[in-house]
């Protein structure tokens, strides 16, 4: 027999008691250090998450009420500005010529012929949204599209040539410093419209986009099927908008920049479902943000009512989201009328042209 055996057979049935309790004590206290030492972990965990949400904000976050922010203020701001609200100066026709040399001019201006073919539009995948399947063949005639995304400096050209509106980042009238060759943002899809219009193009369609994105294997990105973040402007990365020749290694097969990140580009179609697609239809529909009593008007709350409007559909991505948004299939949308510092767009035009 065992020493520890001979001991518990010699314990009092009181002391026996006592021991049990004690280990009973012991085994709790552990479990709650184990507890409050994994509550600690992950607080530490957090503390450290928001120091790198902060670190990759793109300005000071005590200086947040001085910026335009995605939803919300810029809307407002942007509504004033629609309706002139807002008068900067302009640039003269010759000031704007003058901004880029003109080498840079025909690199700017460069479009992209796209063969005609059918392609693989959308995706099967189980785990993209409802909105972006199924996976679907479409035929396509030849057409050209922007190399680049439209910039600041060719916009400033359309700005000076008809007396539209400046974007509303552009303070007194002026390209932000350094900002030249970044895509014009802050321009919604009737500026972005507007602007083709003047430049003899029109805004792509949304299969036209894709194809000119993915080429004709259905490829995720264009560059393959392999997330790569060297090859885009996403998720903070970078912490704005890039020069549109910036990613030389993440062009599309076709050989045109900036199909995936930088910003969210307008396209000429209105946000509808595939056919087979099983999203749900009020998806679809035109939702915007009002205040529906005085009592929510006192607590700052809005809800989101259906209106008689169609959304517009939105590629590629932004410097602001998810990368897995950059997606060549992925489909976002947008009011026509919204604008933010992560919308931009480029051209297309029949291959004839």
């Amino acid at each position: 027999m065992s020493a520890t055996l001979k001991l518990s057979q010699s314990l009092s049935p009181a002391e026996r008691k006592r021991r049990k309790r004690y280990l009973s004590a012991t085994f709790i206290t552990c479990i709650v250090l184990v507890v409050v030492g994994g509550s600690l972990h992950v607080v530490k965990l957090g503390a450290m998450r928001m120091g790198e949400m902060r670190s990759l904000a793109t300005y000071n976050l005590k200086d947040e009420a001085n910026h335009i922010r995605a939803a919300g203020e810029d809307i407002a701001l942007h509504a004033q500005n629609e309706h002139r609200l807002i008068v900067t100066a302009q640039y003269t026709v010759a000031e704007a010529e003058a901004l880029l040399p003109k080498e840079r001019w025909q690199d700017m201006e460069t479009t992209v012929l796209i063969p005609a073919g059918s392609f693989l539009m959308g995706t099967n995948l189980e785990s993209a949204n409802d909105t972006d399947r199924p996976q679907h063949s479409v035929e396509l005639p030849a057409y050209r599209i922007d190399k680049y995304l439209v910039t600041n400096a060719q916009y400033a050209r359309f700005v000076a040539a008809t007396g539209h509106r400046n974007p509303l980042d552009w303070k007194d009238g002026k390209i932000p410093q350094g900002a030249l060759l970044r895509p014009v943002t802050m321009v919604n899809w009737y500026d972005a419209a507007a602007y083709a219009k003047w430049a003899g193009k029109r805004l792509p369609t949304e299969a036209e986009w894709e194809k000119a994105a993915r080429g004709m294997d259905g490829r995720r990105w264009p560059w393959g099927n392999t997330m790569d973040p060297k090859n885009l402007n996403t998720y903070y990365n970078r912490g704005s908008a890039t020069d549109v020749n910036t990613y030389t290694k993440g062009v599309s097969p076709f050989g045109v920049f900036d199909m995936a990140g930088n910003v969210s580009e307008w396209t000429e179609d209105n946000f509808l479902p595939y056919k087979g697609s099983v999203a749900a239809a009020d998806v679809f529909q035109g939702r915007v943000a009002r205040v529906l009593s005085a009592e929510d008007r006192a607590k700052k709350i809005s809800d989101f009512v259906t209106v008689d409007r169609r959304y517009k559909v939105m590629r590629g991505g932004s410097w602001k989201g998810d990368p897995f948004a950059t997606a060549a299939y992925h489909r976002e949308y947008a009011l026509p009328n919204l604008a933010s510092d992560f919308y931009g767009f480029r051209c297309a035009s029949s291959a004839s042209k």
